[in-house]
């Protein structure tokens, strides 16, 4: 079981923006842009942050204070830190070995990390990192078998939260993605060869650690597939879109938690409620699927006043530092959870980069809180200028 983690920050990246810098300069732009893109014209990646910080906290400084606790219980388990690390696909073309860094940070740390089904880690190897405390979430797949056989190996590995994705019915359509071959089918150009011997260190601990593949769907993929092969297999096996009738099964054969994550409106908040979930995140997957849409904090706003009594609500989307937490929470979210940030940190410092973003925005909440006098992360909606 994980003990309390010593808070260490490098202090030549004491910031989010450091990170993200600092990894634009150590892996190819290909995996630089797959990571820090949105979809279409970026209007909603950018969206989602800037709107966030319209929110404006009060600090109340004469106030009694004695401390201030960010230990946050949530479906049971008491986290010491109320964000947790949000599911990325892919996490080993940004840094080898990101998965597996990122949730043995997570579990020291004792914060949630959410494996996703198309990271490059797979189910059981997680699972025993994290001595059974990681989530899963899950793309829904098109056969009944493989969705029930994937809930056995989730079962056997102890995993007590299964996330379902309701925010893919399509893959967005990105622009950069498509210019560096990375699209489905992928392929690797003349220009991603040449990107990737601009950055030794990546191709080094890339050749050390292997190619990086789908490793919780290894044991459904034929073997010997050409990059075209791959992609077809990937289109055939998930069917994206969700509704009641595919998410009624699930919540009877699914014995932990079950949170939906994409919700993005009252209206699927209140069937995911009539469904028997335990929890939704609020998201908009990162501004990466629908650019026309609204950022997340303002359904989480509207989502958290109507029904924060009736299911767990949480956010993702846009969050890249501490006092984006703080706002996040004083508007209704009880978590959140960061993606970018923390890929940012693990492609930024490699095996270092997991600690370092998790104490860097410990830090930074823990300031936040003493500084307009809360006292626990539930406070936070009473220092919410409204």
């Amino acid at each position: 079981m994980a003990g309390k983690k010593e808070i260490k920050i490098d202090t030549r990246y004491p910031s989010v923006d450091d990170l993200r810098n600092r990894a634009k300069q150590k892996i190819p732009k290909f995996a630089f842009e797959y990571l820090d893109g949105g979809c279409n014209e970026d209007v909603n990646l950018h969206k989602n942050t800037s709107e966030i910080r319209d929110v404006e906290l009060s600090p109340y400084y004469l106030n009694k204070h004695t401390s201030s606790d960010m230990k946050t219980e949530l479906f049971g388990h008491t986290y010491d830190a109320p964000f947790g690390i949000a599911p990325v696909g892919l996490q080993g073309l940004m840094w080898p070995n990101a998965p597996e860094i990122l949730a043995k940070s997570a579990f020291e740390h004792n914060i949630p990390f959410i494996l996703s089904t198309v990271t490059t880690s797979s189910i059981e190897r997680i699972g025993e990192i994290t001595e059974g405390r990681s989530w899963f979430q899950l793309y829904h797949p098109a056969e009944n078998r493989l969705r029930d056989d994937i809930f056995k190996r989730l079962e056997a590995a102890e995993y007590p939260v299964l996330v379902i994705l309701c925010d893919v019915p399509t893959f967005g359509f990105r622009p950069r993605d498509i210019r560096n071959g990375l699209a489905m089918p992928p392929k690797m150009s003349v220009k991603n060869i040449l990107q990737i011997l601009q950055r030794p260190h990546w191709a080094y601990e890339t050749l050390k650690h292997g190619q990086p593949n789908f490793e919780t769907l290894k044991p459904y993929m034929p073997p010997g597939l050409d990059l075209k092969q791959l992609g077809k297999f990937m289109d055939q096996t998930f069917s994206g879109r969700l509704n009641e009738e595919k998410i009624k099964p699930i919540r009877d054969m699914w014995k932990g938690k079950l949170v939906i994550k994409g919700v993005a409106n009252e209206e699927d908040a209140e069937k995911a409620i009539k469904l028997g979930l335990d929890g939704i995140i609020v998201s908009n997957h990162g501004g990466r699927q629908l650019d026309a849409g609204e950022s997340t904090i303002k359904p989480l706003t509207r989502i958290a006043a109507k029904y924060k009594d009736q299911i767990k609500v949480m956010m993702d989307s846009g969050l890249r530092s501490g006092p984006d937490i703080a706002r996040t929470l004083a508007s209704g979210a009880e978590f959140t959870f960061l993606g970018r940030s923390f890929m940012y940190g693990v492609s930024a410092l490699g095996k270092k980069g997991g600690d370092h973003t998790i104490s860097l925005l410990k830090t930074e909440l823990q300031q936040v809180m003493e500084q307009v006098c809360c006292e626990n992360v539930a406070d936070f909606p009473d220092h919410l200028i409204k």
